[in-house]
């Protein structure tokens, strides 16, 4: 858990990206009011143009150093108050007992991994908050192992640019590899010290504290390492890449 000064500057940060959230949840508006159609009925929007400027600038002033605020037992969350969201009402069917997760791309060690490899790698367990693009958060209790190491197992290239993933409701997103080598984004097998229940994303989720949520991907079955940048289910309608907080 960070000390107090980790927690002084990860609050400051916080108040900091207000400006960024408030402009995210502006996006729709911003969608509407940069439409034009031309005479050949092409749809131009100005956000896409901001949405790059966006994610240059994000990218650039991103701290891979600095952490998320991390909150103490008090200030969490109720279990009972761990709200699931996600694209579909009810989640995939997955043995858990036969789960993997294949690796691919830009790595020395490509194949699939199981759930006892990933939780063999150091763990991390933390209280940091998830935050809705929809306007709501929440600060449940994670577990899991930091994705930086997993990937320093598979042997991810050290110069790759991307990470892209795949999850078994066809879900998709992608991340700058600062963003995934980030030390609080995790694989994250635990909610609650418990193992994950597949509503939540079980048997293993992408948590990543320092984006909005649709970043944190459940039920991930496919990881690639790779130096093309990929879209993503929601990014690829108009919501915000790189999606910093």
């Amino acid at each position: 858990m960070a000390d107090d000064t980790e927690k002084g500057n990860a609050r400051e940060g916080e108040a900091g990206g207000l400006t960024r959230r408030s402009i995210l949840k502006l996006s729709p508006l911003l969608l509407l009011a940069g439409c034009d159609m031309t005479p050949e009925g092409r749809t131009e929007s100005f956000l896409r143009t901001f949405q790059k400027f966006n994610d240059w600038f994000q990218a650039k002033v991103f701290d891979r150093s600095r952490l998320s605020t991390e909150y103490s037992a008090a200030e969490l969350t109720p279990e009972e108050g761990f709200r699931v969201n996600g694209k579909d009402d009810d989640p995939p069917d997955i043995d858990p007992a036969t789960w993997t997760l294949a690796v691919e791309g830009l790595v020395a060690r490509p194949g699939t991994y199981t759930l006892a490899s990933i939780s063999s790698l150091p763990k991390r367990v933390m209280n940091t908050r998830h935050v809705c693009v929809e306007g709501w958060s929440m600060v449940p209790r994670w577990g899991g192992t930091p994705l930086g190491e997993f990937l320093r197992m598979v042997g991810a290239d050290p110069g790759a640019k991307y990470l892209s993933v795949e999850s078994a409701d066809d879900y998709t997103t992608s991340y700058d590899m600062p963003s995934a080598l980030h030390p609080q984004t995790l694989l994250c097998y635990e909610a609650y010290d418990k193992p994950l229940t597949l509503p939540h994303g079980a048997p293993v989720r992408i948590v990543m504290p320092t984006k909005l949520g649709y970043k944190s991907a459940k039920w991930i079955r496919k990881l690639t390492v790779t130096d093309e940048k990929t879209g993503g289910y929601w990014e690829d309608q108009g919501y915000d890449w790189f999606a910093g907080i």
